[in-house]
């Protein structure tokens, strides 16, 4: 997509773009101290935006509140991020459907589904959020380097990772990347505890699958 078909030009872009960034400091002072952060402004046009975990970050306090409670087995639902934890009714793993990124389904369509226990789960995806303006269909995703809605043919990315804010965060952040910088990173950073399923766009309006080394294990039973 060019730039001059965005609802906004170049330079109002590059206006706000001086306002992303933790870096920034003539905008913000960040001050760590132990596990406490401190968060001062001194732009009042600088704004936090916690959307990309606050879902995710909302399943971890319910699922905390709950094994705080002495709860073992539990399904933690805020808005599609969900968390895990033991067994369903039935003493076995918990079934969870992927859903097909397809547009102008008529009934919902399941793509894979994914047996889980002790984990949590976040989906991004431009598939279902997206705007349209004068004929132009816009990517809710934006890069935050250019300002400018997402440019690849990356549908959804499923991530699973120990708590439900990470996963949260870090499938934002892969729509964004991309299929090929996802995986790299996923791969290169162990430490992380990732596994990703992606979904992309192919010709013939098809669908590509694409999974990290050890995503293959929670599609068995």
């Amino acid at each position: 997509m060019n730039h001059m078909d965005s609802p906004l030009s170049k330079n109002e872009v590059d206006s706000i773009l001086t306002f992303v960034s933790f870096e920034k400091e003539r905008f913000h002072q960040v001050e760590f101290k132990g596990d406490s952060i401190f968060f001062e402004k001194s732009n009042p046009n600088f704004k936090i935006d916690f959307n990309a975990i606050a879902q995710g970050q909302s399943v971890d306090v319910i699922a905390d509140y709950l094994k705080s409670k002495g709860y073992a087995n539990f399904y933690v639902e805020v808005g599609g991020e969900l968390k895990i934890s033991g067994f369903n009714r039935e003493g076995v793993k918990w079934k969870i459907g992927i859903d097909s990124p397809k547009e102008n389904l008529e009934h919902r369509e399941l793509e894979n589904i994914l047996h889980l226990t002790n984990a949590s789960i976040a989906t991004s995806g431009n598939y279902r959020k997206f705007y349209v303006k004068d004929g132009v269909k816009y990517a809710h995703s934006l890069n935050p380097k250019t300002g400018f809605p997402v440019q690849h043919s990356l549908l959804s990315v499923t991530v699973i990772a120990e708590d439900c804010a990470t996963a949260d965060g870090y499938a934002t952040a892969f729509m964004v990347m991309g299929k090929e910088a996802t995986l790299d990173f996923v791969k290169n950073n162990s430490e992380e505890n990732l596994e990703v399923y992606l979904l992309s766009a192919v010709e013939n309006d098809s669908i590509a699958r694409e999974m990290s080394a050890g995503f293959s294990k929670f599609l068995q039973e």
